[in-house]
């Protein structure tokens, strides 16, 4: 009971700042807001931890206090002496993908053998649907050219895990979700450069090789090493799967930090316009991904599963693509904007559809 008091005063107090928010931006003070909306999201992010319907927003409720504190303390994630903290985008993104090697088998890939349809279809959905989502709204923004590449760029990234925690959140088909992860990932290195070439090329110039061999530093070699690790420590180390998660998280949420503090001028000038055409990113590729899957005669559970897989991209490695080009003030934006917006819009489905488990034969 004590500890569900606590939980109840943080969300108590989140409002109270709440209406100190509203009041400073009412009174033009936003400017001097920034302690006040970063101390607002992290008692709600302690607030959603105590509740179970709520525990899935505890990680975005975090990544905007951390923007918040970007946004307006800029300079001290810019970098630290003469170390510039861009760098660790790399590193970061590595690592992450060792983590998700670690957690991974071959047997992760007998879906394919099982249900090739749903594998082909959620691969398809989510090479076709969101890259030319993202040309059309790249084309349709009139932004400058490398924050418009950003939109295409996160388009033709491959799904993370954030969609696989959705689709176990959601109840759909766990395997499945994991399968088209493992799949376009492993696509990644050789589909994206061709994708940003073909749909990207008339904002920015891309070297399809050098990108290639960008993404296979990024998510192959570290994924292999994981899946290796994995393989060779049998049920050893078992400490792993319980801490690379974290790390993971914390790894995301630095990365998204960095990004907007190096970004912050150009993000305050067309902040809202992005949020809008990030979130109608997201949101068709969730419905288009879904009534794709659907037309295809594919069950409830493998649509809604396909939905979550196309909504939802890899920001992380989008990213650390925009930092291998030099570009993550610019083209690194979008990816960063579309993060935080994914997980809200993505735990708003999962627990929509949590409520409503399909019918069987559905």
């Amino acid at each position: 009971m004590k500890k569900l008091n606590i939980y109840s005063i943080s969300l108590g107090m989140a409002a109270l700042l709440l209406l100190v928010i509203l009041g400073m931006i009412l009174t033009d003070n936003i400017e001097r807001a920034g302690l006040v909306i970063m101390a607002f999201f992290a008692l709600l992010a302690l607030g959603f931890s105590g509740y179970k319907s709520l525990n899935s927003y505890v990680f975005t409720a975090s990544i905007f206090a951390g923007v918040a504190l970007a946004l307006y303390y800029p300079q001290y994630f810019i970098q630290i002496g003469d170390f510039k903290l861009t760098a660790l985008i790399i590193p970061l993104i590595q690592l992450i993908m060792f983590g998700m090697g670690t957690s991974m088998s071959i047997g992760d890939f007998a879906e394919v053998v099982k249900s090739p349809k749903g594998v082909m279809v959620g691969v398809t959905a989510q090479l076709g649907i969101m890259p030319i989502m993202g040309f059309a709204l790249a084309k349709f923004s009139n932004f400058p050219p490398e924050i418009a590449a950003g939109i295409v760029l996160i388009g033709c990234s491959p799904s993370g895990v954030a969609s696989n925690v959705m689709a176990y959140l959601a109840k759909a088909n766990l395997a499945l979700s994991i399968t088209i992860t493992s799949i376009s990932t492993l696509l990644a290195p050789f589909i994206t450069p061709l994708l940003m070439k073909l749909l990207a090329g008339e904002f920015i110039e891309i070297d399809v090789l050098d990108m290639m061999w960008s993404i296979i530093k990024m998510i192959i070699l570290p994924l292999g090493a994981g899946i290796l690790l994995n393989r060779l420590r049998g049920e050893r180390a078992k400490w792993l799967d319980r801490a690379l998660p974290v790390i993971s998280m914390l790894g995301i949420g630095l990365i998204i930090v960095v990004i907007t503090a190096a970004g912050r001028d150009s993000l305050l000038d067309i902040g809202g316009i992005l949020m809008l055409l990030v979130l109608i990113h997201n949101l068709f590729g969730y419905t288009l991904g879904y009534w794709y899957a659907r037309l295809l005669r594919l069950n409830e559970q493998d649509s809604r599963t396909i939905a979550l897989e196309v909504g939802m991209q890899n920001g992380g490695l989008a990213s650390g693509i925009a930092n291998s080009l030099g570009k993550i003030a610019t083209m690194g934006l979008a990816p960063a904007v579309f993060g935080p917006l994914m997980n809200i819009t993505g735990s708003v489905l999962a627990s929509y559809w949590h409520k409503r488990p399909p019918k069987e034969g559905n």
